[in-house]
């Protein structure tokens, strides 16, 4: 082994933030690499030399709204969207190196949650598909069970699609169900060998949360953006003096940074803008303004979908996993007077207050349904005269009839929110939002708000989106976004608070209301364990959405109601919220060890 030379590659990612990552190539590949790296250091050697970079620097929030609201696939950003984007990357890594067709077996190994939650939220599949070259956001979903299902039976898989070698998912896909790499929760190692079990190429990269891949070479300054989306970077050879020049723009290269939400009401204030207005000048040095309005639209239409498939599903399927639970969205749209995307059922099963209950009885076919022959006979039973020996408290506080409780938007956000979380269970496309286990939360806010209120729905979409980015970036800038760190607080918790900045900014409200409804949305949300039974993002996960977003808009109407004023502050409330992540037991952290998950038997 001493006589192997460790060649390492260096990449630089061209938006946000610079990333250098290392795939080290072993042995013979490491000399056909020398010439084309002789002028590339590595990242421990770059980052004290470059001059005017301090590597502890306390670094801005701004990433880009495109990382922040990714198209992917179900169940979850952090062990699906990631670990997908992880394999594509290191077989990219083999193919640069020109040592794809060396590799005749690979080894993937998963530690801390994905190796404990990974089964439930399809973490295997998505590697896999990963490994073939897909990626999240163009992969052929309604594919990937048949091509799982060949890659276990003939024990062989196409390395980016083209180059076929043997890998048996049995043997060569480890859950290391008791061990954690030191860098976060959600680790995976991949290992290359060639005919004679060989090493030729290894690398360990971290499911961060939200889709962001990151490996050990791009581990920095807390705060620093040193993550990335983007499957394939093109191969470096500057200098030192280039990479320093390419890091410090990329640090520099925000319009209107800030690091905190205290520095982006300053912002707002001294620009005389909207925070969507901040986020939109950020954008720009990426983007173009039609770039931008196309990306926004692009996100929300594929928001939109996945509202769509969900609530004109089969209302018989059952989600998958074993938990046997039911799609529930499409029933419960059915029962909604108003049908946005196709007929609503004959059978009218929603009770309108203005209408005498004798007459929505007969409403459908004209003959009443049993359910309501079965209230109208209930409720005449207990307004029956009693008699002298009945209990005094039967007359004092007689027995209520069931009454029905009209709130349609309670209705119509819960429908919407359920119907994203399910099709994100049975793996269907859906936006991180900003992972995919709150995917629901923040579409069902904005499309409520886009049929009930909206007057200009273009414009709209853009507020709500650049608005909730910028929350957004301060959570996962001051604390995380990933259950695996900070339980179900990181996901739901600021899907949340997100959906509550958004709704307020396109109802209206000032910066500082914005920024107390986003308070408020994660206030009540400290301490959400994070405990999927079996594994699965479907319960509590689907339900939690539903009532995020309700919260979302009784956060917003809170804040609109006040002046703005309030005693906690969101940069207090997010840095108790990572606080409270750090001290939350691991068995509470998508592990699936604790909570619900040992407490709701499976049968």
């Amino acid at each position: 082994m001493n006589s192997l030379r460790l060649i390492p590659s260096t990449f630089i990612r061209n938006t946000t933030q610079s990333i250098i990552r290392r795939t080290v190539i072993i042995g013979a590949a490491a000399h056909q690499q020398k010439s084309c790296l002789s002028t590339a250091a590595t990242a421990t050697e770059f980052a004290p030399e470059a001059p005017g970079i301090d590597p502890h620097a306390d670094h801005h929030a701004v990433v880009s709204t495109f990382d922040l609201f990714s198209i992917g696939v179900g169940p979850s950003s952090s062990h699906t969207v990631g670990p997908m984007r992880a394999a594509k990357i290191f077989v990219s890594d083999l193919k640069d190196h020109k040592i794809l067709e060396r590799v005749h077996t690979l080894r993937v190994d998963m530690f801390g949650s994905l190796a404990l939650t990974g089964k439930g939220h399809g973490t295997p599949e998505a590697i896999l598909m990963g490994i073939e070259g897909e990626t999240p956001d163009l992969v052929e979903t309604s594919t990937i069970k048949s091509r799982v299902e060949d890659i276990h039976t003939n024990h062989s898989i196409h390395l980016d699609g083209t180059h076929r070698i043997h890998f048996n998912p049995e043997k060569h896909l480890i859950f290391n169900y008791f061990k954690t790499l030191p860098q976060h929760p959600n680790g995976l190692r991949f290992c290359a060998y060639d005919s004679d079990a060989n090493m030729i190429a290894t690398n360990e990269y971290f499911s961060i949360g939200g889709g962001f891949v990151v490996n050990e070479a791009t581990q920095m300054d807390h705060g620093e953006n040193v993550y990335y989306k983007r499957e394939r970077m093109t191969a470096s050879n500057s200098t030192k003096c280039e990479m320093a020049e390419r890091r410090q723009q990329d640090i520099a290269v925000v319009s209107l940074p800030f690091k905190n939400a205290d520095e982006l009401i300053q912002v707002c204030k001294r620009e005389n803008m909207t925070i969507a207005q901040v986020v939109f000048e950020n954008e720009l040095k990426w983007s173009t303004p039609e770039e931008i309005r196309e990306k926004l639209l692009r996100i929300w239409n594929t928001m939109d979908d996945s509202i769509k498939n969900g609530v004109m599903a089969n209302g018989e399927e059952r989600l998958p996993g074993g938990l046997n639970v039911r799609r529930r969205a499409p029933g419960l749209y059915n029962k909604l007077l108003k049908g946005l995307y196709g007929p609503v059922a004959n059978k009218n099963t929603y009770i309108d207050s203005r209408i005498p209950l004798s007459r929505q009885a007969a409403s459908a076919h004209n003959t009443p349904s049993n359910e309501l022959i079965d209230d109208q006979a209930k409720q005449n039973d207990m307004e029956a005269p009693l008699d002298d020996k009945s209990p005094l408290s039967l007359s004092v506080l007689p027995k209520r009839p069931r009454k029905r409780f009209f709130l349609p938007a309670l209705d119509y956000l819960s429908v919407y929110a359920i119907a994203v979380n399910e099709e994100n269970a049975c793996g269907g496309r859906v936006v991180t939002a900003p992972t995919n286990g709150a995917a629901g939360t923040i579409p069902s806010v904005l499309k409520y708000y886009l049929e009930f209120i909206s007057e200009n729905p273009e414009n709209d979409v853009m507020e709500f989106l650049l608005t909730t980015a910028a929350i957004g970036m301060l959570f996962k800038r001051g604390a995380s976004i990933s259950a695996a760190e900070v339980g179900c607080q990181g996901e739901v918790g600021v899907a949340c608070s997100m959906a509550a900045a958004g709704f307020t900014a396109v109802m209206g409200g000032s910066v500082e209301q914005v920024e107390n409804a986003a308070e408020i949305g994660m206030e009540h949300n400290l301490g959400l364990t994070c405990d999927p039974i079996a594994g699965l993002v479907q319960v509590p996960c689907i339900e939690r959405n539903a009532l995020a977003a309700v919260k979302a808009i009784a956060a917003a109407q809170l804040a609109l109601n006040g002046e703005g004023d309030h005693r906690v502050s969101l940069d207090q409330v997010i840095e108790t919220m990572r606080q409270t992540g750090l001290d939350m037991m691991s068995k509470y952290k998508e592990t699936s060890q604790g909570g619900l998950a040992v407490n709701v038997p499976l049968c």
